[in-house]
């Protein structure tokens, strides 16, 4: 009998823990994890701008920039905001444009969706449901030489601080190529 007293005052001594101990654990991890949840807040956007949205933004660039540069030198009436480019009254690779994002040129402006599909924008204005805008300029800055520079940007960034992510690409075309 005694032996079975022994065991039940052993047994509830190592019962476990009590709610009010289990309550403190937690409020201890509670306040823990929100500590650390600015940082993955952080984290999360940091790599969606600098790591997706500026990636994208560059593989836009450098292909508008492609496309410009598959032009002859003295194109000056390709339609460069369609894909393929088409001879329809468009600027080609005439001197002009501008790589102010806030003020686009007309003929020197493309807008794309989401998944980088181009949304046709015959006036140059921002279209419904735009996510990426391609701006450039062609510059000549000397005798049988054009600068060709390219800037993409996206519409909105993760994350109200940051900056909206862009990238821009630069390319020299020579008389007669």
């Amino acid at each position: 009998m005694n032996r079975l007293k022994s065991l039940a005052s052993r047994s509830s001594k190592e019962a476990g823990f009590s709610l009010l101990e289990t309550m403190v654990a937690l409020m201890i991890v509670f306040v823990a994890a929100a500590g650390l949840l600015p940082l993955g807040i952080v984290a999360f956007s940091t790599s969606e701008n600098q790591g997706h949205l500026s990636a994208r933004a560059a593989e836009y660039a450098q292909d508008k920039l492609e496309q410009l540069m598959a032009l002859s030198y003295g194109d000056t009436t390709s339609d460069t905001r369609v894909f393929p480019a088409l001879d329809l009254g468009g600027s080609g690779l005439t001197i002009g444009g501008s790589v102010n994002l806030a003020a686009p040129v007309p003929t020197y402006v493309d807008y794309l969706d989401i998944d980088g599909a181009l949304i046709p924008s015959p006036n140059g204005a921002p279209p419904n449901g735009w996510y990426y805008q391609r701006v450039w300029q062609v510059a000549s800055p000397q005798a049988n030489l054009k600068r060709i520079t390219v800037t993409a940007t996206v519409a909105r960034s993760a994350g109200a601080w940051a900056l909206r992510p862009r990238a821009t690409v630069a390319a020299l075309k020579t008389f007669p190529f």
